[in-house]
């Protein structure tokens, strides 16, 4: 892995369509070429400091949970070996080896979609506050963390950058994109978190939450973007989880509560991290690699 970090790609000779928090974009007609970084956010703002092989973790447990939901719905991923990539990108191989993703271009679905198995997060925050999580109404007496009754579809909007996602309910999310496709939509969502939740538990993981893109090329739904990593995910030691507190976690947790014991303010400009929370960081992000995928 990277051991400095990889904050921005250079590909001249690519046409760049776009960038996210993490990824890089190029069109590469008919695909789309997404390069993870090294960038990590944080309440919706990009840290000024890599996380050192971040950007390969999150390709590699992408591709391993692409390759395990199959059997219930079909993904964007083309390959991610960049011998098999068109010719106009040999001269990247190098870079593009182990964080890079060849895909279908599909049309994103313009909401959020998170599975939510555990109250943590803003759903704790709302349901703390005595109101719905994204319009369902929960049974009294949860704690933080409890596992809910059942797994929840709790969709949110897609805001601009610097601006944060705001919880929506399932019939809102009918009227931005359909009855039908919504209905879909939470079948595909629910189905692949639990069986999720299931290959984690083995791997002694609980995946609290999770949020998952869609897409839609030629009429089919597809999942896209990335699937089930330490950035889209809270992940959960299972043999540490206790109700009625925050947990230990591989992902972007630490972070957060780094980010929150120093008071930032949460406007720019973002604080650079020091060298230790930058390496346990990547740890964690590692550690969540080296259980689930083996």
């Amino acid at each position: 892995m990277n051991n400095s970090g990889l904050m921005k790609t250079n590909f001249p000779d690519l046409t760049l369509a776009g960038t996210g928090k993490v990824r890089d974009i190029y069109a590469l007609d008919p695909y789309l070429l997404i390069v993870a970084t090294d960038r990590i956010s944080a309440f919706d703002f990009i840290m000024p400091n890599p996380i050192p092989g971040k950007g390969e973790v999150l390709t590699r447990m992408s591709a391993f949970w692409f390759e395990k939901m199959g059997s219930i719905i079909p993904n964007h991923l083309v390959s991610t070996d960049p011998d098999e990539y068109p010719v106009a990108c040999a001269p990247y191989r190098g870079v593009l080896r182990g964080r890079s993703m060849l895909v279908k271009k599909a049309k994103p679905l313009p909401v959020e979609c998170v599975v939510r198995g555990y109250l943590s997060g803003s759903g704790w925050k709302d349901y703390r506050q005595g109101k719905p999580v994204s319009g369902i109404t929960l049974p009294a007496g949860l704690k933080e963390s409890s596992r809910l009754p059942q797994p929840l579809f709790t969709p949110s909007t897609k805001a601009p950058d610097g601006e944060h996602d705001l919880p929506i309910s399932c019939e809102e999310t009918a009227r931005i994109i359909g009855a039908d496709l919504t209905d879909r939509v939470i079948q595909a969502s629910i189905a692949v978190y639990e069986r999720a939740v299931d290959i984690a538990d083995k791997a002694g993981i609980i995946i609290a939450d999770t949020k998952m893109e869609f897409g839609l090329l030629d009429g089919e739904l597809l999942l896209i973007d990335e699937l089930l990593t330490p950035d889209s995910s809270r992940f959960w030691p299972k043999d540490d989880y206790g109700e009625g507190r925050s947990q230990k976690s591989f992902d972007k947790q630490f972070l957060r509560d780094y980010l929150l014991d120093i008071h930032w303010n949460q406007k720019p400009p973002a604080p650079a991290l020091p060298p230790e929370i930058v390496e346990k960081t990547a740890e964690k992000y590692r550690e969540a690699l080296n259980r689930l995928v083996r």
